[in-house]
């Protein structure tokens, strides 16, 4: 990569990237060139001085504050300066501007700077939420203008923010279809399905601000980066939903099924130009946790395999994802992209461009790309989804998606599914996407806060959609159908009245997540079972059946470091498998609403 030109003397400067090593997500020469394709705005301004570039902005307001030109430089400079130099140092300069302003230019320059201030806080009033230096600096400029210039002024850039803009998250509830909704996975339509993922993502995707893009461009990292983080747990967590509910059935065949109407949403995905959400279900179909499941996949229809393997080749990673990025090019109105993908070819061009070029002027070319890339990131924000959203089923797709499985813990399932055989050759796996790979490392929060507002938003849809009566109960059988869309469903309830109140209901939902959060075990982290041959008539401690058999009836618990292991000493062998199910390391993701 190209060395960087020393900053000028007096200031300070960002850098965007440390010259010991390469990170993982150093863009290769075949990215870089990719990235430096589309030409820059302004070819005959290729570089300039601080001084001159705010000079030059100011030049293109009028006495009235419109930008009779310029519109795209005027933006850039104010979204993009803080990638080479501090935004209240940036402040200080226009401050300084307006102090030393000549006598003779004094009247038209201070009522530009003013409307160039008032721009700023227009359109990027965000940087002003968030950085405290730069709020100090502009409480200098605004006592400045009191003493030294009129109220006309003050008034320009004393407004409050102008016309703040509406994000999904900002605007009303989705609307609600005036009807009874299932909130039982198997009554969910595929369509229905993949409109409320697209709900949530693209909820998410309108979080994420040029800062964050910043941010994540110049630490390489989503720490500390709560808008990216969500998408990166969003996107995993419905990676990991769609295998957990393949292997949450327990016969081939219905698995098959399971696997059949994921592919259905993928489709629905892809008509939705939902490329996010459609990288995570088919990163999930692909797992190899699910591509080993040889029975399950003889099942499996010709036009689902053929379906898979082209929604793969959409997805694949293949000369810098060439089939994706010509379909995304040719999309239009509403769509989603895969945000991994785009913020590489920001890192792409921090890392290939240098900040300053020569006579220490700021590279305008580089912070032009920058800025096009991430103005058409940020005009999908505008758009309108083509679909209607169900809190109801929001909340159940929420809660779905709020768990977290090892690795460990998932192939301990498939396994248990479909053991190993080593006589029948195995299936050739299907090349997964590669999902999230700049999100790697992600680990999740614990937020009981959260917990416990999506268990009320859930059981307050139960209730409103299955207690007919009104009564504060609904059937025993309802309660089980929904409970099974929830891979902790080895905690059963037992009635002798055939139904189920709210407070049980509640109770379910937080002993399956809330108490295992906190703890931070997996269930079977807190035994130690081994395959036992017991030599006396044993009763399982759980389900309290007979352990059945000549040898090896089921496993014993050896442990005795951990007082909870005292709690479980004999299972049978089907229990424990429920137990490699439920695992229940149901660490919760931070909060996506």
């Amino acid at each position: 990569s190209s060395s960087r030109k020393s900053r000028p003397e007096g200031v300070c400067v960002i850098k965007s990237r440390r010259p010991v090593q390469r990170r993982m997500t150093c863009p290769s020469p075949q990215e870089i060139s990719r990235a430096l394709q589309s030409p820059p705005a302004h070819p005959s301004f290729r570089a300039a001085s601080l001084d001159e570039l705010i000079l030059r902005c100011l030049n293109y307001f009028d006495a009235d504050g419109k930008i009779n030109r310029g519109t795209q430089l005027v933006h850039m400079t104010l979204m993009m300066h803080n990638w080479v130099v501090p935004s209240h140092i940036f402040a200080h300069k226009l401050l300084s501007l307006y102090k030393d302003c000549p006598a003779e230019k004094r009247g038209q320059r201070r009522t530009q700077i003013c409307h160039f201030i008032r721009e700023w806080i227009n359109q990027f009033r965000l940087m002003f939420e968030m950085d405290p230096l730069l709020e100090e600096a502009m409480g200098d400029l605004w006592a400045l203008v009191r003493v030294e210039g009129n109220d006309s002024h003050y008034q320009l850039f004393n407004t409050p923010y102008i016309n703040p803009p509406v994000n999904v998250s900002q605007s009303a509830s989705p609307s609600v279809k005036k009807r009874k909704v299932s909130l039982l996975f198997d009554h969910m339509e595929p369509d229905e399905m993949a409109e409320h993922l697209s709900y949530l993502e693209f909820k998410n995707f309108c979080n994420v601000s040029f800062l964050d893009y910043r941010s994540y461009v110049v630490h390489g990292s989503v720490r500390h980066n709560p808008a990216l983080e969500r998408s990166v747990m969003l996107c995993n967590g419905v990676s990991q939903w769609v295998q957990l509910m393949i292997l949450n059935r327990h016969t081939p065949q219905q698995r098959a099924e399971v696997f059949t109407k994921f592919i259905h949403v993928a489709q629905k995905l892809r008509a939705l130009q939902n490329f996010n959400t459609l990288m995570a279900v088919i990163g999930g179909l692909c797992h190899s946790s699910i591509s080993r499941l040889k029975d399950t996949a003889s099942l499996l229809s010709s036009d689902v395999t053929k379906t898979l393997s082209e929604l793969t080749e959409l997805l694949s990673s293949y000369s810098n994802y060439s089939n994706y990025r010509r379909v995304y090019s040719e999309c239009t109105e509403f769509k989603v992209p895969i945000l991994g993908v785009h913020l590489k070819d920001l890192i792409s061009l921090n890392e290939a461009l240098p900040d300053y070029l020569e006579d220490d002027k700021i590279n305008l070319g580089k912070l032009q790309h920058l800025y096009s890339n991430i103005s058409d990131l940020l005009t999908i924000h505008d758009c309108t989804p083509p679909f209607e959203a169900n809190k109801d089923l929001l909340h159940l797709l929420t809660l779905s998606l709020d768990l977290c499985y090892t690795e460990d813990e998932i192939y301990e399932l498939s396994y248990a599914k479909e053991p190993k055989n080593p006589k029948i050759q195995p299936v050739a796996p299907v090349k997964p996407p590669v999902v999230a790979e700049w999100g790697s490392g992600v680990t999740p929060r614990l937020d009981p806060a959260t917990i416990s507002k999506h268990v009320k938003q859930m059981v307050d849809s139960i209730m409103k959609n299955y207690d007919l009566n009104m009564d504060g109960y609904i059937s025993l059988e309802d309660f089980e159908k929904i409970a099974a869309n929830f891979p902790f469903s080895f905690c059963t309830h037992e009635s002798d009245r055939g139904e189920i109140s709210r407070e049980e209901i509640t109770t379910y939902f937080m002993r399956g997540m809330s108490v295992c959060a906190k703890l931070g075990y997996n269930l079977h982290n807190l035994h130690n079972f081994h395959e036992t041959t017991y030599k006396r008539p044993t009763f399982c401690d759980t389900c309290g059946g007979f352990l059945w058999g000549v040898i090896k009836q089921g496993y014993h618990c050896k442990g005795e470091k951990l007082p909870m292991a005292q709690l479980l000493q004999n299972i049978t062998i089907d229990y424990l498998e429920r137990i490699i199910f439920s695992s229940v390391s149901l660490r919760l993701w931070s909060e996506l609403s």
